[in-house]
């Protein structure tokens, strides 16, 4: 099983603008990410997509494999002056990291694609862990190219 790091991770200058909320683990938490985003991106006069997708994905992905009881994840949008969307999501299962899905041809399953929807989509992405017992999962969409 490959794990993700922060290797590919960027230094990113302070954010131009920045949009942070918690949200209950939960499919109604993830369907209100996606939607606060899509709200957000658009006050902010961004296109929606792909970011919303990738929000939906990170998000949808913290309710089912980062729940815990009666904790919270947190979605945090933030606008970088060279032009980059950063998304993160970070949930309280730190101890359950994200894994490569692995595509087989003979064998194909049934879930567990929406972090290779993410890979397409993002122009970077990865996981940092901490503090205990959190983990961020983040993604980076240029928006102009740099």
């Amino acid at each position: 099983m490959d794990t993700l790091s922060d290797v590919n991770e960027q230094t990113l200058s302070p954010p131009l603008r920045q949009f942070s909320v918690p949200l209950s683990t939960t499919r109604r938490g993830a369907r209100l990410a996606r939607l606060l985003a899509a709200e957000q991106l658009n006050v902010w006069g961004l296109p929606l997509d792909p970011a919303r997708l990738v929000v939906a994905e990170l998000a949808a992905n913290a309710a089912l494999h980062g729940r815990v009881p009666g904790r919270s994840f947190r979605l945090t949008l933030s606008l970088c002056v060279r032009g980059v969307l950063r998304v993160e999501v970070a949930d309280t299962r730190g101890d359950h990291l994200p894994v490569r899905a692995r595509v087989s041809a003979e064998a194909p399953a049934e879930s567990g694609y929406g972090l290779l929807l993410v890979e397409q989509l993002a122009d970077r992405w990865g996981v940092r862990t901490g503090p205990v017992p959190c983990k961020t999962v983040w993604a980076e969409l240029d928006l102009v190219p740099l």
